[in-house]
């Protein structure tokens, strides 16, 4: 009887471990750059051409809005002393409305518009550096991944993001800048 008792407190007590060990191993932390990921992942480098191609249409838009009011306002000030008092007004309003117009467009819209822009398209990016560092976690037996910027302390063994650029098969690059934009 106590031999089967001993052997039932050793099974126990065996079981305990195994879930106590099991249960440790659930909980193992890891953590990750996603800004040095998304920097590095060659879908961000064609969105960086790709932004700055949509800032130069947009800069050249503020242009094109800039040239139209100066070629009005000069055609004005020629043609106005041959104006009639209710065209002068008609054509101060074309001007103001054009002037209106453009402002606008340079300091809120065009930023407005960049922004939108930057978000269509990262948000695919930011999303597959997510998916993928939450893939190699589970593969490795992380139960949760912190972001590496909000930590002060952490050991190099539990970041993932070599892990990460091996699943991607990306090779970091030295120089790509620290920060990449972040999702809103």
């Amino acid at each position: 009887m106590k031999r089967q008792f001993v052997a039932i407190v050793a099974i126990f007590t065996i079981g305990l471990l195994a879930n106590t060990m099991q249960a440790h191993a659930q909980n193992k932390i890891g953590y990750i750059s996603l800004q040095e990921l998304v920097a590095n992942m060659p879908e961000y480098k064609k969105a960086q051409g790709d932004m700055q191609e949509y800032q130069k249409a947009l800069v050249q838009q503020g242009t094109d809005y800039q040239q139209a009011f100066i070629d009005k306002q000069k055609l004005f000030i020629t043609d106005s002393a041959k104006m009639t008092s209710p065209v002068k007004e008609v054509k101060r309003k074309e001007l103001n409305d054009l002037y209106v117009k453009w402002t606008n467009f340079v300091n809120q819209e065009a930023q407005q518009m960049m922004n939108n822009h930057e978000q269509e398209l990262l948000a695919p990016i930011q999303d597959k550096a997510v998916q993928t560092s939450q893939a190699v976690a589970k593969e490795n037996g992380y139960a949760y991944i912190l972001p590496k910027e909000q930590l002060i302390a952490f050991p190099s063994a539990d970041d993932i993001l070599p892990l990460v650029f091996k699943k991607l098969n990306i090779t970091p690059v030295k120089d790509a800048p620290a920060e990449a934009p972040k999702k809103n």
